[in-house]
């Protein structure tokens, strides 16, 4: 009943998130030049725009499967590929994406992969790819003063709030890995005030679920020490996969007969945007997004800002969304024939 709840109320927050930006986006805004100025933009060249979106996709399932078979796991790539669109749903569904793990462990659980060794696999997919921000966000605040100058000015303080929750995101969760021994004492005292203030009851299984699943994670952590190679490629494919989903704004603004930004600029500022609203407790940084798209690229698409702004979200956000969608009910289907 409380899962259904949640649902429903994730539902109607989304909902309302979506009408607000869409009032916020187009109030006053001369509709029909908008559409006009979509109309005439190539469409050829936003077919590489959803294949960059297919590649952000996958790349997270080569991840999965890679850190799985190195922990011995045999998954088809196939099914790391369902695993990966669900994450991906969930979290664009979900404020702060909170949701796309617990289901990408919920459909790990049908393959039989244990629940500890999932949460720190995922545990390490998120770092990663909220590493690649850091080194985004960080390298902008060190070496991009002119960069910062000429294209973010009011926006700064939000790029700095972004910049500064996933540091303290990634540090935070890169304690929980590579020291377990601190992880199992949080848990057990955070388990411990819950049943004090009788928000879940005494039970000595509970607990001994807990030590159990410690171990495992304790030794997975270890494995990851000790295999810092498996760490450095998943980092590098991270970066690829991040960038790749970056570049769909550049191939809108090829879409659009456009010239003299350097490609460089534009894949930046599109990462500062993912920068800035990657941690906020928005569904896929709706409302947030687009308002700083709108405020960092006057520079770059001129006059056909609202359109390109529409084009860039519409394949890097709402394909995404679609394309996960799809595979998502692919994943439910597979797992209940298979069942049956």
């Amino acid at each position: 009943m409380r899962s259904k709840k949640k649902i429903i109320g994730n539902g109607i927050f989304l909902i309302l998130v979506f009408v607000l930006t869409i009032y916020g986006v187009f109030h006053g805004e001369d509709l029909e030049a908008m559409t006009e100025a979509i109309r005439k933009a190539d469409k050829r060249m936003l077919v590489p725009g959803v294949a960059l979106v297919l590649f952000f996709i996958w790349g997270e399932s080569v991840i999965l499967w890679y850190m799985m078979r190195s922990f011995g796991i045999l998954v088809k790539k196939r099914i790391c590929f369902l695993f990966s669109s669900v994450g991906f749903f969930f979290s664009c569904i979900t404020p702060s994406a909170s949701g796309g793990q617990p289901m990408q462990i919920y459909y790990m659980k049908k393959e039989k992969i244990p629940i500890p060794v999932a949460t720190v696999i995922l545990m390490v997919v998120t770092i990663t790819y909220k590493l690649v921000l850091v080194v985004i966000g960080l390298g902008v605040f060190l070496f991009g003063g002119g960069f910062r100058e000429r294209y973010l000015g009011e926006v700064l303080p939000v790029f700095y709030l972004g910049v500064l929750l996933n540091v303290f995101c990634v540090t935070f969760m890169t304690v929980l890995v590579f020291h377990p021994d601190l992880a199992e004492v949080i848990l057990t005292r955070g388990m411990g005030l819950l049943e004090k203030f009788r928000f879940l009851r005494r039970r000595e299984e509970r607990a001994g679920k807990l030590r159990e699943a410690m171990r495992v994670y304790r030794e997975t952590a270890a494995y990851l020490e000790k295999n810092k190679g498996v760490i450095f490629r998943v980092v590098l494919i991270t970066f690829i996969q991040r960038f790749a989903l970056f570049a769909v704004t550049w191939v809108v603004y090829l879409s659009f007969g456009l010239w003299g930004a350097a490609i460089q600029d534009v894949v930046m500022l599109q990462a500062v945007v993912s920068v800035s609203v990657d941690m906020l407790p928005l569904p896929g940084g709706m409302g947030i997004s687009e308002a700083l798209f709108l405020r960092i690229f006057p520079s770059i698409f001129g006059e056909v800002l609202l359109p390109a702004m529409i084009l860039s979200r519409g394949l890097g956000y709402y394909s995404q969304l679609v394309i996960s969608a799809v595979f998502t009910v692919a994943a439910q289907v597979y797992y209940s024939l298979r069942r049956n």
